[in-house]
């Protein structure tokens, strides 16, 4: 149950960084309005290749130590899930091409840095899974408790945008962003 927790407030904290932080999208000027335009059209492509990890179910598996075997097999298929989602969302990233704002390039590398350190990790976790003996009902459970507690420490792969303040108001406005949001990975506050 703790670890069920850990994983949706990390992914929640990992959204709201992203899609949540900013104003509206005023239109003072025309050059403004086209660059708003633009800083909102690239915040969707990245809101976009950033989500494949909010579709992952972020429901554990129980802990019935009942049926090893069962345990091991959907533990093992929770960290491939999330291996994978994380895998997608690094190179989706590094495919939103040039941003058109002045650090926005280097806050999506970062991003994308920190998506291909969590799909490496949650990969080694599940192989650590498959390699465990499935009659002791901890075994590979610690690796699999270890990849959901760096989710904590890496709760915020978004950050970067932090440093972006056009990108984070853009975000406001960009349609995958708000779809984020809709899927309840980030708050709306």
């Amino acid at each position: 149950m703790r670890r069920s927790l850990v994983a949706t407030t990390a992914v929640a904290a990992i959204a709201l960084a992203g899609c949540t932080n900013g104003g509206d999208s005023g239109t003072s000027s025309p050059t403004s309005g086209q660059s708003d335009a633009a800083a909102v059209a690239y915040m969707d492509k990245v809101c976009g290749a950033a989500s494949a990890f909010a579709k992952v179910d972020k429901t554990a598996p129980k802990l019935d130590v009942g049926d090893p075997a069962k345990l091991k097999a959907e533990m093992a298929a929770y960290m491939g899930q999330h291996a994978d989602a994380f895998t997608k969302s690094s190179a989706d990233l590094k495919q939103v091409g040039p941003s058109p704002v002045a650090g926005g390039d280097e806050a999506v590398t970062k991003m994308s840095e920190t998506f291909t350190a969590l799909g490496t990790l949650f990969a080694e976790a599940k192989t650590k899974i498959e390699q465990a003996d499935a009659n002791d009902a901890t075994g590979g459970l610690q690796a699999a408790g270890e990849a959901i507690s760096k989710l904590s420490e890496l709760a915020d792969p978004l950050r970067d945008l932090k440093a972006v303040p056009e990108l984070q108001k853009a975000a406001q406005s960009a349609q995958k962003c708000q779809e984020m949001q809709r899927l309840g990975v980030a708050p709306t506050g």
